[in-house]
């Protein structure tokens, strides 16, 4: 069974959200071929299918519920208070996510180890609820 094509007013939504994201946080989208236009063709068929741009980079046991909750619509949690991407939709210009304010045992700094941000002086409007996001991050996992 394939998905059915977003529309294209809905992707078209979603590359100005991610033009205008990109702006505010400092980030860049990123430069590999493809990469940000399937993030975006996710987002839009999430965001039709289910009324919320759900990650489409994340496995859920049930889409539906997950949208209760505010953790996995984008710009999630983890770009809001660390500016870290799981989708690498929101990079740095060499297209690695920043993983500078991350706690030291979170997959993203596992994974790509420390990666400064170029502008901390952008994004991460949600950064006083990293406590809070850590607490959900250990007790309900997604």
């Amino acid at each position: 069974m394939s998905q059915a094509e977003p529309d294209e007013k809905t992707m078209e939504k979603m590359r100005k959200f991610v033009e205008s994201y990109c702006a505010k946080s400092g980030t860049t989208t990123h430069p590999g071929e493809g990469v940000t236009e399937a993030v975006i063709k996710g987002l839009a068929h999430n965001k039709e299918t289910l009324g919320r741009p759900l990650c489409p980079c994340r496995f859920y046991p049930d889409k539906q519920e997950e949208v209760t909750h505010r953790t996995w619509i984008c710009a999630c949690d983890d770009m809001q208070i660390y500016k870290y991407c799981h989708c690498l939709l929101f990079v740095n210009d060499e297209g690695m996510p920043i993983t500078e304010y991350l706690p030291d045992d979170h997959e993203g700094r596992q994974i790509y180890g420390l990666v400064k941000d170029p502008t901390p002086d952008k994004g991460r409007p949600l950064r006083d609820k990293a406590a809070e996001r850590e607490i959900e991050r250990r007790e309900r996992p997604s």
